[in-house]
């Protein structure tokens, strides 16, 4: 079906009924408004299109309705009728922004080729600006790394941003960037001159959720004093974001679920089905199998979003890019803060690449960011980073050694008992590779190698 909304606004209900006959038959989505203030009322609740309008309403003229609209929804192409129609009348309604001036009875091949050329023009112009704002907003979320696991999370966005995909879910850990992700999935694609919208579902108790994503009516419930519409309708045409869907609720699990199925909802309070065309991007640092497991998640929602899933992985996972991306903030810390700071010494460098980074690259930022705010140095030294970082014997673990090995009983091959210690080291160390390597006395390089003759590798990534 056509995701086009036309909204026919006409004092006379049989011409309503007919253009609505001939609009629905081409596949758009129609609502009717007999006055301009109703007109008014449906394009502050949905977004819209088309508009045909009458200029000879009982309460506002037409032209009024058309000023109005210009200013407040400067996209949307506006048709005007009317059986009165003067030059002055034409000449006045193209200068406030009507695409066209019909004179009643309107025949119907005519109004249809003017309907089409509307649309082919806000399309046009809908186009470029998502261009535009493509190439800007494709810099203010560029994934940051040259590692193949980003190089292959890259190559993903751009399949997705371009397909009709309407359901992605991103899973990683906390911090992994999905939210950058998102963003950069949504410029990628069609729907970028169109809303994105996000909504952390943790955040918020289920009945304000549900208001959140659905809206409501006026005296839906006690503190419901005006109309309210959800982000499902206001991200219309664009992308929605659920982050940390794994916490919603069973009851708002349903209620998603339904409109996943047919793409529309009610207002909390209303009566009237709204029907929205959207991507929905999901995330969460949670393993959604176990939940469905353990019954906290519906297994027919995960199935669902799991159409197609990205995962991210953690920043220890690939240390590669950690020096682009301390580099990245660097920068960007320095034109926000308006710092002289342009690099990091080969000393902080190496303790922040030995770091395994629990928190990942928001914890990375969140370094980077403290030391551009304490500091004004040309180059970031090693004394500038937190102890938590350089003085790597106080975490958990980073003690340890490989003194006393725990071998498998029996005959082992030398090869066993190197892959043995390898594979202690990678766990002794959290799976930060450049410390298992310093810990066993080899090189990165080195190790890596060996983890791949062992189909360790693969393991890791």
């Amino acid at each position: 079906m056509n995701s086009e909304r036309v909204l026919v606004v006409d004092d006379e209900k049989l011409i309503r009924w007919s253009l609505r006959e001939k609009l629905e038959e081409a596949k758009f989505l129609v609502e009717e408004a007999g006055t301009g203030q109703a007109a008014i009322n449906a394009l502050a609740a949905s977004d819209f299109d088309l508009m045909i309008l009458d200029h000879k309403l009982p309460d506002i003229l037409g032209l009024d309705v058309l000023a109005r609209v210009h200013k407040d929804h400067p996209d949307l192409a506006v048709v005007v009728m009317t059986a009165y129609g003067t030059i002055e009348d034409a000449v006045k309604a193209m200068r406030l922004g009507a695409f066209d001036f019909l004179t009643k009875p309107v025949d119907s091949e005519q109004l249809m080729l003017v309907v089409k050329k509307s649309l082919e023009t806000t399309r046009l112009r809908r186009e470029v600006r998502r261009l535009r704002e493509q190439q800007s907003g494709s810099q203010a979320v560029r994934l940051i790394g040259k590692s193949k696991a980003m190089r292959d999370v890259s190559e993903l966005i751009q399949k997705i941003g371009t397909s009709p995909a309407n359901t992605v879910l991103l899973q990683g850990e906390s911090g992994t960037g999905k939210d950058i992700v998102a963003r950069a999935i949504h410029f990628s694609s069609m729907r970028a001159d169109r809303p994105f919208v996000n909504i952390t579902c943790s955040a918020l108790p289920e009945t304000l959720l549900e208001s959140e994503l659905f809206g409501h009516e006026r005296g839906a419930f006690t503190d419901a004093k005006k109309q309210k519409k959800g982000l499902l309708e206001t991200a219309h045409g664009g992308t929605v974001f659920l982050d940390e869907i794994g916490e919603m609720g069973l009851s708002m699990q349903a209620k998603l679920l339904r409109f996943l199925e047919d793409k529309t909802f009610r207002r909390i309070g209303g009566t009237r089905d709204i029907r929205v065309d959207l991507r929905i991007i999901a995330a969460t640092n949670r393993v959604l199998g176990t939940l469905v497991h353990e019954g906290s998640f519906r297994g027919d929602l995960f199935y669902r979003l799991n159409v197609i899933p990205i995962t991210l992985p953690p920043l220890r996972e690939r240390m590669e890019d950690v020096p682009l991306l301390v580099q990245h903030f660097i920068e960007s810390f320095a034109e926000e803060f308006h710092k002289q700071t342009r690099g990091i010494s080969s000393r902080a460098m190496e303790a922040i690449c030995s770091y395994s980074w629990p928190g990942n690259i928001r914890e990375l930022r969140n370094v980077i960011e403290r030391v551009m705010i304490l500091e004004n140095k040309v180059t970031i030294e090693l004394e500038d980073l937190p102890r938590s970082i350089t003085d790597l014997g106080t975490e958990e673990g980073h003690g340890e050694d490989l003194t006393s090995l725990n071998l498998p009983l029996g005959r082992l091959s030398l090869e066993e008992i190197e892959r043995s210690a390898i594979e202690q080291a990678l766990r002794t160390m959290g799976h930060n590779q450049v410390r298992a390597a310093r810990l066993l006395g080899i090189s990165r390089d080195t190790l890596r190698y060996r983890m791949k003759k062992f189909a360790l590798l693969n393991a890791e990534t």
